[in-house]
């Protein structure tokens, strides 16, 4: 069944990019809301953005939302994997910025936070997308893919020069909080060397050794280092996960991301929607359901994370 939260949950921190800072409140709401950003600062026109592939614009470092007035909201991709890993369904996120609170860089505190305000089922259907020809895109080396499959899986290969990174893979079926496990603690990344430069065009405002892991070379400059030997594909696939959320719904099918990116997995779901013929809009019965990224969570599956 469809799942919102069962009280409000407030969430502070700063914007990656802007640096300014951010008070996010997560709301319930009713069945076959879905999921909306309020813009609680906007004074003139729509202050309200829906969570939909159709509203993204493309930039290089985040995903970005923009409604038909011009008003936007950024950097939500932690924030939405949270809500599809915790099976969230319905729920309103107002925030007083442009941009989510970056929190620690991964969706940990998010998830912690959903957990422990509560979900609670409601008295509708689930509705999912069920891919059922493969669909994929490719640009400048990068490849994404849904491919049909009775489950939620994802496959993701990344190569980075930096030997604290290098080439790694990872392949997981998303279903019964394996998210939450395995994928919502791993944190943003960046080498050393992108710093200065995004510092020069006004981004990574607000990116520290601690909301970031900072490579270079064979070191990495985050205290502590890595919390998992291969954190950087993870989160790849946290974002990937955020990204794919936009559909309006669970994707049954698995998902292959080879070097993709926001931009690229956007332009998958653009393929997808413009083919019908691959995919149909189902309800999910008990039985999928139980296989659903949120299904059996509680709060102490947080417990034992960073």
């Amino acid at each position: 069944m469809q799942k919102t939260l069962k009280s409000d949950i407030i969430f502070t921190g700063v914007g990656l990019h802007s640096g300014s800072d951010v008070t996010l409140r997560v709301r319930p709401t009713a069945a076959d809301t879905g999921i909306w950003f309020r813009r609680t600062d906007i004074l003139d026109g729509d202050e309200f953005i829906s969570a939909n592939w159709q509203f993204v614009v493309h930039t290089a470092l985040c995903t970005r939302l923009v409604n038909g007035d011009g008003n936007c909201v950024s950097t939500v991709e932690h924030v939405m994997a949270a809500l599809a890993g915790c099976g969230i369904t319905n729920a309103i996120l107002e925030v007083n910025s442009p941009e989510i609170p970056v929190m620690d860089g991964s969706a940990l505190e998010f998830v912690r936070g959903f957990l422990s305000a509560g979900l609670v089922e409601q008295s509708k259907p689930v509705h999912a997308l069920e891919i059922l020809e493969t669909v994929e895109v490719k640009e400048n080396g990068a490849y994404a893919a849904l491919v049909p499959f009775s489950g939620i899986e994802m496959e993701f290969e990344i190569d980075f020069p930096d030997a604290a990174i290098g080439q790694q893979s990872k392949s997981l079926n998303l279903a019964n909080g394996s998210f939450v496990h395995e994928l919502c603690d791993s944190r943003t990344f960046c080498r050393n060397s992108d710093v200065t430069l995004m510092w020069s065009k006004g981004l990574a405002l607000g990116g520290t050794f601690n909301n970031a892991v900072v490579v270079d070379g064979a070191k990495v400059l985050s205290p502590g280092g890595m919390r998992y030997a291969d954190e950087p594909v993870r989160h790849k696939m946290l974002d990937a996960m955020g990204d794919l959320a936009l559909a309006g719904g669970p994707i049954i099918g698995r998902y292959v991301g080879r070097r993709a990116g926001h931009t690229l997995t956007n332009k998958l779901l653009r393929k997808l929607f413009s083919q019908p013929e691959s995919f149909r809009v189902i309800n999910c019965d008990p039985e999928m359901s139980h296989r659903l990224p949120g299904a059996g969570l509680v709060e102490k599956d947080t417990y034992i994370l960073a």
